[in-house]
């Protein structure tokens, strides 16, 4: 009697696309905590929270202040990660910033969110606009990076990345980039980079 073999069973669908691999590359790797599959999510407000503007902006701030802390980049959105608490502090500080009154597409993800987590560093980033490290985290054994802070929320000064100086350089390329949009003209450069009208960064 002919023998019938079995179909070989799916794979479940973490084990397919490789995310469930991701979940436990970040929860080894970086102790981050993560949710979900297909896509993995890493939750917010933990070890750290986010800044999200438009990747356009996201770039030309990148380019303005130098060091930060890690940068994901998911389509058309560029995420930066700051330490826990800094969304709370966001909409005091734009307006400490004299940034408050003004349309920005600039949001912050804290305590109880989440974002999608890219793909770790040096694995392959999947399909087109999926979320990617541009300036991928540091492991733990190799020590963990401080993140952009404010004094207070964990920041221990000297070279570390500035909270505040980040901010405001994020709000000066998204409103750039809003008015270039609009047809304004606003040179490339950005309002900013006349130094003589900047407000002296010296928020406490």
């Amino acid at each position: 009697m002919a023998l019938t073999v079995p179909p070989p069973r799916s794979p479940l669908a973490d084990d397919r696309d490789g995310h469930g691999d991701h979940a436990q590359w970040y929860e080894r790797e970086l102790d981050w905590a993560t949710t979900g599959t297909a896509p993995v999510r890493l939750l917010t407000g933990l070890r750290f929270d986010v800044l999200e503007l438009p990747a356009v902006a996201g770039h030309a701030a990148l380019r303005r202040v130098g060091r930060t802390g890690p940068v994901a980049l998911t389509g058309q959105t560029m995420g930066l990660l700051v330490a826990p608490g800094s969304a709370d502090e966001l909409p005091g500080l734009l307006d400490w910033l004299e940034w408050g009154g003004v349309a920005l597409t600039l949001t912050a993800v804290g305590t109880g969110g989440r974002i999608i987590a890219p793909a770790p560093p040096g694995w392959a980033a999947g399909s087109p606009g999926a979320a990617v490290w541009l300036r991928p985290p540091e492991l733990r054994h190799e020590g963990e990076a401080e993140l952009p802070a404010l004094a207070g929320l964990g920041s221990r000064g000297g070279d570390a990345p500035d909270l505040v100086r980040l901010v405001d350089a994020m709000a000066t390329e998204c409103h750039r980039a809003r008015l270039m949009r609009a047809g304004t003209g606003w040179p490339a450069t950005g309002c900013a980079a006349d130094q003589s009208t900047a407000q002296p960064l010296a928020f406490s």
